[in-house]
């Protein structure tokens, strides 16, 4: 089968932190999914059959990430999210400032924990004694919480930790979490699946339905088994993302631009990047007239005309000259280079 067409093909596509091409080995198991299509609830011969691979794509999810707890299957990482900060056992205590979207708007009123001006969250004097939920990657900047450091003092406070990993899953290592969230469309599977990863059920309160009783509705058995098999892709390729960013980080630089939080520690998909007196909106205007694909921040909030909470919690000046440009599996050096050939076209004007 030959890969499927990016819409992004003619032109240069960085904005992987978004979405993703679905890979050829997902395409493959989600059109062998739907082949076999039946409810996998149902209790015919069909359905068993149906349930017997929703089953066995559970567990290479379980296996590809190396997870030795349990697997809820939701429609992406912002349901899993909805669903870990809703029905777990203890309240939302803390968050971190720079949180995806999807965390902010379930947060209530439990106490954002400040970052420094490298992104990493700090916890302080902050209590840490029920739900706290921290960003494995950051999807604005790419920067890498240490999880090393902040779960023995959660676990020490008696709390418990739900982790974003959409960005992280698929591409590094899990962090050592209770609760993980995780979406199939940030590395190569299709869009529309996701998981809760749940280290003990006793973490969740059920609610009956579906998915062991902790959600409603048809299992979509097609997208789990395109999930697994993005999985397995492996992340070998990231050893490419990394010397990729390099190039692209090293000619941003020379043509004046500027790397946030460029001494953290970050996952070599995402770069954030400031260019002094030339906004964002007017960079991404003049880069996609020219065929290349970048952000501001993210895709859920891009369109928005706002300052970038991330940034405004990092303390970054001039958060509105920021742009972002992420490497996925398919990215090569023409596509960088043909990026700084345009960028520096832009920031020499």
């Amino acid at each position: 089968m030959s890969p499927p067409r990016h819409q992004a093909d003619s032109g240069v596509y960085l904005d992987h932190a978004a979405t993703t091409p679905v890979s050829v080995a997902a395409l493959a198991a989600l059109a062998h999914g739907f082949a076999v299509w039946a409810n996998p609830s149902s209790p015919h011969r069909a359905g068993r059959a149906a349930r017997a691979a929703l089953e066995d794509a559970r567990a290479r999810i379980a296996g590809a990430l190396g997870w030795p707890g349990e697997v809820i299957l939701t429609s992406g990482a912002s349901e899993a999210i909805a669903l870990a900060m809703t029905r777990a056992v203890m309240p939302v205590v803390a968050v971190a400032a720079v949180e995806h979207e999807a965390v902010l708007r379930h947060a209530g009123n439990a106490a954002r924990l400040g970052v420094d001006g490298a992104g990493a969250v700090v916890t302080g004097d902050a209590r840490l004694d029920e739900l706290v939920a921290i960003q494995h990657v950051n999807n604005e900047t790419g920067v890498i919480q240490a999880f090393d450091r902040i779960m023995p003092a959660v676990r020490a406070a008696g709390g418990i930790v739900l982790a974003d990993c959409a960005q992280s899953a698929g591409k590094l290592a899990l962090p050592d979490a209770d609760l993980i969230a995780i979406s199939a469309h940030k590395f190569g599977g299709p869009i529309g699946i996701g998981a809760l990863l749940v280290r003990d059920w006793a973490l969740l309160r059920p609610t009956g339905g579906q998915e062991r009783g902790y959600r409603g509705g048809t299992e979509n058995m097609p997208g789990a088994l395109a999930m697994a098999a993005a999985l397995e892709d492996g992340d070998a390729w990231m050893a490419g993302a990394a010397a990729l960013r390099a190039r692209l980080e090293a000619g941003i630089v020379a043509a004046g631009g500027a790397v946030i939080a460029g001494d953290a520690p970050r996952s070599a998909t995402i770069g954030a990047y400031r260019t002094p007196g030339l906004s964002a909106n007017a960079l991404l205007i003049r880069l996609d007239a020219m065929g290349i694909a970048v952000s501001a921040g993210s895709a859920c909030s891009s369109g928005s005309l706002r300052t970038s909470h991330v940034l405004t919690a990092m303390g970054i000046d001039g958060a509105n000259e920021v742009i972002r440009v992420s490497i996925g599996r398919e990215t090569d050096e023409p596509a960088i280079d043909r990026f700084l050939a345009a960028y520096r076209g832009i920031a020499g004007r």
